[in-house]
Parts: structure tokens; sequence; C-alpha cells
């Protein structure tokens, strides 16, 4: 059954059309991704179809007693009410006591556990979750959710993502996150230059179909054919194939085994990054406190060459904090942040300085460089907007107006065009459509130097991270080698960790487990072998660290040199084999002797 019609909309601002003659229906069981780039009018299309906006021509047309319940990107909410009684504000007044439970659990997934508490006080992020808790519990036919996941770690993502799985209803929403794409859309709206193409299917569906609709169409607007079929394959390879080595890493393998680099027809920009030296960034042992509260306790690490961590964990936990402190913008209690001579650091960060209202586009990013060198050659500012999305009739004008999307992009372009040849990037993936993140990563696979990021966007870190670090209570910081999803697949799930296995998150939906026999459990203990492993694998660990570093300097040394290239290569590709072997095998003796511990008397 048809619940919505939208028939030949348009709707304009002043210098720009959004949506000409677009037209769209939405079934009783249709759950639609709508995607676009930022500033195309994904935000203004929801807000015509929940009545909120009018077209400028057209029709809309509703099935009769259809209900909406409608998550603004950036909500509102009404302060003077406690937190359960914003939650089920929209239901009626005499079922709110039956709903209270369901509306506490609700909260529980999404972070909050004092329900009286009221939003004054609260944090931009913290007022989403609660508005995402409302949508929730809203009864309606249609539910529209504008950015659902932004400001929700990945636990959240994922236990969001399972509930609208199973949600009974019709769903259109805007969002960046790709996995969400996947796994709960049954069809794709994407609005192109005004023009609205309706696909069936989820994600990878419309990246075969908007491939083909684009050689068909034999000139796409925007001439990235090769990007979306390399896309589609990334995908296809599924979770398994993708997670022994990042694809950046790959793809560097065979271009410097083969001497050549592939080139192809893509909306990416080349990697722009000054030279960088051996020492990059060493980090020995900082701490840091807030209020009584540890956020990061004793942690090191020596940032590598062409390293690419991404960092996890509940918001909050201290993520933001450990990276200003790489980025020498916020001083540690204790420890130290060193950097080598040459070492140029970009930083981006969630909250930035908007510039004055009237700065156009073109002189914003000329502020920072009116031209950068590329591995093709000198390229203009004017070029390089271009590249990101930015094309010549958009660059004249004034910040101001553009989209929030448009800005953060405009942003990262500025970071990337100082030339930077380390890059701290808090959250880059926050209000950026889907065609530019796929720009980001493909910037970042070519990217010559090291790339530390925080981001729930699961997706963006299985392609292009290597190494995960996981934020935990007590401000311990744990690594993992390899990407996501190898994250997930490696570490168990344990009382007092940040988050859980994909298995735990959908408990709420499953039946309980049967309850264990109370008989007497049997006591872990390492063998010998084991002991003697532990006591040495620090030092095996550091000295893998060590030869692979100078394996790396040596191959830049040997450059040129092919007969010395090759034997450094394959040494390269086996102490990177070897080490990611140990650092699981770091991971699986601690967490033994962890147990171990929790086993004694006395111990918690």
């Amino acid at each position: 059954m048809i619940l919505l019609s939208v028939e030949k909309i348009s709707k304009s601002v002043p210098d720009k059309v959004i949506l000409d003659k677009a037209s769209l229906y939405i079934n009783d069981n249709d759950k639609i991704g709508i995607i676009g780039i930022n500033g195309t009018g994904k935000t203004t299309l929801l807000n015509i179809i929940a009545g909120q906006t009018e077209p400028d021509e057209g029709m809309i047309n509703k099935s009769s007693g259809m209900r909406i319940a409608y998550l603004r990107q950036n909500p509102v909410l009404d302060t003077s009410l406690s937190l359960l009684q914003i939650v089920l504000q929209n239901t009626k007044p005499h079922a709110r006591d039956d709903l209270a439970h369901e509306a506490k659990a609700i909260l529980t997934k999404l972070g909050f556990f004092d329900f009286d508490i009221n939003a004054s006080t609260m944090s931009e992020g913290e007022k989403k979750r609660v508005a995402i808790a409302q949508a929730l519990m809203s009864p309606c036919e249609l539910m529209i959710l504008d950015e659902p996941t932004n400001h929700l770690d990945s636990d959240m993502v994922q236990w969001l993502e399972t509930f609208l799985q199973r949600y009974r209803g019709a769903i259109v929403m805007v969002t960046h996150d790709r996995y969400f794409l996947e796994r709960v859309t049954n069809r794709i709206a994407e609005i192109d230059a005004g023009a609205l193409f309706a696909y069936d299917g989820n994600y990878s569906q419309f990246l075969t179909r908007k491939a083909q609709r684009e050689t068909d169409e034999q000139a796409a607007q925007r001439k990235n054919r090769g990007l979306y079929r390399r896309e589609l394959e990334w995908m296809q390879r599924g979770a398994r194939a993708r997670s022994t080595k990042s694809k950046a890493r790959i793809e560097r393998f065979d271009a410097l085994k083969d001497g050549t680099a592939e080139a192809g027809e893509t909306l990416a920009i080349d990697s722009v990054s000054s030279r960088l030296g051996k020492k990059i960034i060493e980090i020995d042992c900082i701490s840091k406190s807030y209020g009584g509260r540890c956020l990061v306790k004793d942690f090191s690490h020596l940032l590598r060459r062409n390293e690419r961590v991404g960092i996890i964990g509940a918001n909050g936990s201290g993520k933001s904090t450990l990276i200003k402190m790489i980025a020498g913008v916020l001083g540690p209690d204790s420890g130290s942040v060193e950097y080598g001579t040459t070492v140029k650091i970009g930083y981006l960060s969630q909250v930035w300085d908007t510039p004055h209202n009237d700065v156009r586009v073109i002189d914003y990013i000329k502020e920072v460089g009116g031209e950068v060198v590329t591995n093709e050659g000198t390229l203009s500012a004017a070029k390089m907007l271009e590249r990101f999305l930015f094309p010549s009739n958009v660059q004249w004008t004034p910040v101001s107006k553009l989209s929030g999307g448009e800005k953060r992009r405009l942003y990262l372009l500025r970071i990337l065009m100082s030339a930077p040849n380390v890059l701290l990037l808090d959250e880059p993936t926050n209000d950026l459509d889907t065609d530019t993140l796929t720009v980001l990563e493909e910037y970042l696979a070519d990217f010559s130097g090291a790339v530390v990021t925080i981001s729930h966007d699961r997706y963006f870190l299985d392609k292009i991270a290597d190494t995960i670090w996981e934020f935990r209570d007590g401000g311990e910081i744990r690594r993992y080698t390899g990407n996501f999803s190898d994250y997930l697949a490696k570490r168990e799930p344990e009382a007092g960790a940040v988050g859980s296995t994909l298995a735990a998150i959908t408990d709420s939906f499953a039946s309980a487990e049967p309850s264990r026999s109370p008989s007497k459990p049997t006591k872990l203990k390492l063998t010998f072998a084991q002991q003697r492993e532990l006591d040495s694998i620090d030092e095996v660990i550091s000295d893998l660290e060590g030869r692979l570093r100078r394996t790396e300097e040596d191959m830049q040394l040997s450059a040129s040199d092919y007969e010395k290239l090759m034997p450094l290569i394959a040494e390269k590709e086996r102490l990177e084999s070897a080490l990611a072997d140990k650092m699981d095998r770091w991971v699986y003796l601690n967490e033994i002797a962890e147990k171990i511990n929790s086993q004694r008397p006395g111990s918690v």
C-alpha cells in the first residue's frame, strides 16, 4: 500500500534549484535511504515529506490518517521536561505508564541511565540521542530520520541498525553510514542536480544500478564510474575477504612491485603532503584526567610512517582528548609527545572557527595557499575545489550559503591543502555525504604519511585502518591489528569493556541463554611455555617494530634501485606479518592473564 507520494515537486532558493520535478512514492514496507552530495537538498526533501516545508510546485499525497515521526538533524527539545517525559511526549497520556519500561530500555541502549534529568545541560550529541529515542517511541506509519547515526558510537549504531531491521513500518532516512544503508534499506533514492533517481535494493545494489545508469547515459555529470565500480567490488568482497590487510596497503604493495600505478577515472584528489623524515611522533607514557576521572592512562606509542590508526570507544571516553594531546593542542598531565623535525600536522577537529559570512569559498581556501604540488603537477585552488566537489559556479558563493555538510567538506579540504604529512582527524565522516566519503577514502589510500582518526563509521574504518585503538574504562587503550571487522572478530565480550560484539548487541532481541550449571568452575592458568612467552613478548614486539622501521628507511633510500628495493619489500611484508601475529598473541596472552588475576581472592 502506498502511504505517501511525492509528485513532480520543485523547490528553489536564491541562485539555486534544489529539486526539479522530483517524484517518489513510499510504500508501507519501504525502508528508503536518501543520498546525494551535501547541499543537493536531502534535508529539504525530508522537510517536504514531513509537511514542514511547502514545495514551490508539485503535489504531496498522503494516505488517510497516516502519522509521521520526524527525527531532525538538529532537534530542539523541551527543557522543562524530564528525559523520560521527552521520550514519551508523542504517545497517548493514558498509555505512558505502560510504555515507560520500553522507553527506559531504549534510553539505556543509547547511553542514558538517569531518566529524570532535563535537556538543558545536554550536549548536542546527547540531545540527538534523546530525540532518536523519542522518534522510536512515537506511534507512526512513517518514520523520517535525518542523520540518525551522528553522535552515536559504534555499538549504539549497531543496536539501532538491528532495531530498524526489525521495525514494522516505513522508514525514510538520510545517512552517510554505508553499512547502515546496506543492512537496513530496501530502496535508495539519490538526488543529483535537482533530479531524483530511485533504485530498488540496498546500497551495494544501488552501486550496481548507478554504474549501469551512468554507462547507459555515456556522460555522467560527475566522472565517477570507475569510483563506483571500485566501491562495488570492495562491498562484494565481504568482510572476511577484506579483513586481512587494508585495501590501501595492498594497493601500495602491488603498485610498488609492478613499478607502476594504475590510472583510472575517479573523483579522488591526489594525495598532497610534504616530505616526512625518519622520526614521526613519539608518545611516551602520557596520562590525562578531568574532574578526578582518568581518560588516558600511561599510553605510549611510536607512530610509524604510513600507519593508519582508527580510534573507537564510547562517547566521552577520552578519544578527542587523546588526539588533542597528539596534535599538541592539549598538554598531558604526565608523559610527553615528541615530534620529528619534518612533521607537519593536519588536525581536523570536530569544532572549527566558521569564517566570516561574506568570505567566498575560493578565498577561504586561498588563505591556506593558491596552489599545491600533486603527483600530476601543480594544481590551483580552483582545480582542487573542483576535485572536492565544489564546481566553479559554487566557488564564488559566500560560505554562509553552504549547507552544514558542505562547510565540513570545505574545512576538510582546507586542512588537506596545507600539505600535511601527518593527519589527525576527529570524526572526519560526520556530516559528509557518501560521495565525499569515497573521495576522502581514495585520498587516504594514496596519502604518503601517517593517519590517526577517530570515527564511528564502521565502513570508513574497514577501508582505511590497519590498527584499532579501543578506549576502555579507567583510561586503558587496547590495540588491535587490522581494521574494524578484524577488531570485532578478535575481541571477546568482557565485563567493563567499551562496547560489545555483534552478538551481544542484539541480545535484547534474542532469547536468554540457558543458565549454566553451578558446578565448580575450572581455574585458568598459564602453562610454563605461555608464561615464558608472555614475559618476553614485549621485547620481541619492540624488536620487530625496530626492524620494520629500519627496513622502511632503507626502502626510502633505495627507492630508485630496483634490485635493492625488491628484497626490502619482501622483508617488510614478512616483518609486518610477524608483527601482526605477535600483536594478536600479545592480546590473547594478556587476556588470559587478566582472567587469572580476576580469579584470585580480593580481585575486582
